[in-house]
């Protein structure tokens, strides 16, 4: 087996026991170090993670940038690699991600990773899943994650060069349409909380359009309609999704005088 690199990988989990297992055994022996940032979980997430060599630390929740923020001080190495706990790095990822590494340190000081989500059901994400491609590989100096509690991403300092990974990360982000629903529910009552905190003010007739417009941006350009009833079933989740957070977004400013 090759040795592992000089490369912190680091996911932030909350009650993940049914997916954090298949997710590090996946990058083990890629890296020298794992770190698990846990926010208290109940479930058997802390012990799966340990028993596969990871260090677990615990952090109350803030949001995920913070979250992330703490999780990237926790690392020792100058090359750091963040995944999700729902997220599979498949084989050639892992040797594009060695090649990278095979003449000493990358030449870029940060790379994009494709990310394709896989639904319940598929053994690898769908040909033509939708798919982004944030910065998951990094070097230390050359940024950190953004302090959002909504917005999941790496800001990078100035002048940095990015490269671009070819494989993508298998994203298994729905375990069923209820986690999903669940899942999204939640996420808009953020996505509220921090429109009010930044003082921004959508116009009413936003809540009229968005349900729709939503749909469509996730049945047709996010290509759900080429994934069956299913794609069709989580198209209208999404929608219903953003119809929400605007919805939460006009409760808050009706009943703060706003």
């Amino acid at each position: 087996m090759p040795a592992p690199l000089p490369l912190s990988i680091f996911l932030i989990a909350f009650n993940e026991a049914d997916r954090i297992g298949a997710t590090i055994e996946a990058v083990r022996g890629l890296a020298d170090e794992i770190i698990v940032v846990d926010s208290g979980s109940s479930d058997d997430t802390r012990d799966i993670a340990a028993a596969l060599g990871a260090r677990v630390l615990h952090n109350d929740w803030q949001g995920y940038g913070p979250q992330k923020r703490f999780a990237e001080d926790q690392c020792r190495n100058d090359w750091l690699l963040n995944i999700d706990a729902d997220e599979i790095c498949p084989p050639a990822l892992i040797a594009e991600i060695r090649a990278l590494f095979a003449s000493g340190a990358p030449s870029c000081g940060a790379y994009r990773v494709p990310i394709a989500e896989q639904f319940p059901g598929e053994k690898a994400p769908h040909r033509w899943s939708y798919t982004i491609d944030p910065v998951r590989l990094y070097r230390r100096s050359a940024g950190r994650y953004a302090d959002s509690t909504v917005h999941d991403r790496v800001e990078l300092a100035q002048g940095t060069s990015v490269g671009r990974l070819r494989t993508s990360i298998h994203h298994r982000s729905v375990r069923s349409l209820s986690h999903e629903i669940a899942k999204l529910n939640a996420y808009s009552d953020m996505q509220a909380e921090n429109m009010e905190a930044r003082g921004v003010r959508l116009p009413f007739w936003r809540i009229l359009t968005e349900f729709p417009m939503a749909f469509l941006k996730a049945y047709v350009l996010r290509r759900h309609f080429l994934r069956g009833r299913y794609g069709f079933l989580t198209a209208m989740n999404y929608a219903i999704y953003r119809h929400l957070r605007i919805a939460k977004h006009l409760e808050r400013r009706r009943s703060g005088g706003r």
